[in-house]
């Protein structure tokens, strides 16, 4: 399966990323979500709270908003209600795989990551939870659509190296 991962400039942030090397303005989540759904077997996609309305009506039926609960963020002045999660779509491109002990959640909660170089990089245990609830295995291959710090492909990597020996060749589980 080839799952895409877009984690592009948040609607109305795109210039904050005017300096990166990638700058390329406002993303059209439109585009973005048809590319999704035409070129990938399943997909994962970061927004904030402020873009669902404008992202909500382009999603098709089977994809599913989770959220990033973050314990600690940042506090904006004459914002009087924090924006403490960030909503991230997924379509399945499988149903993930459990066990009798282990049930994914339609939420993680991790700390943002600090001093990454790049405003909105996402922490190791958001890429480890997305990768799980859109059903990936080993095998699979991951497209990092906006690579930013890289930080998304170097998680896949620690994914797949720490999943390496629970999955043989067919990507079933191992009884």
């Amino acid at each position: 399966m080839i799952i895409g991962y877009a984690d592009p400039p948040y609607i109305g942030c795109a210039h904050m990323y005017k300096d990166h090397p990638d700058y390329a303005g406002e993303v059209s989540h439109g585009e973005l979500i048809e590319r999704l759904e035409s070129c990938y077997d399943g997909w994962i996609l970061h927004t904030h709270v402020p873009g669902l309305a404008t992202i909500v009506p382009l999603l098709p039926e089977d994809a599913r908003i989770m959220a990033w609960v973050k314990p600690f963020a940042a506090f904006k002045r004459n914002v009087p209600v924090a924006y403490a999660w960030e909503p991230v779509i997924v379509k399945a491109c499988r149903k993930p795989v459990v066990n009798k002990s282990m049930v994914y959640r339609d939420w993680v909660s991790c700390p943002i990551t600090m001093e990454k170089g790049l405003t909105g990089a996402k922490p190791y245990d958001v890429c480890e939870w997305a990768f799980g609830v859109v059903g990936a295995l080993p095998l699979d291959v991951l497209h990092d659509m906006y690579p930013g710090t890289g930080g998304v492909a170097d998680a896949w990597d620690e994914w797949k190296r720490r999943r390496a020996g629970l999955f043989p060749a067919m990507g079933e589980v191992k009884p």
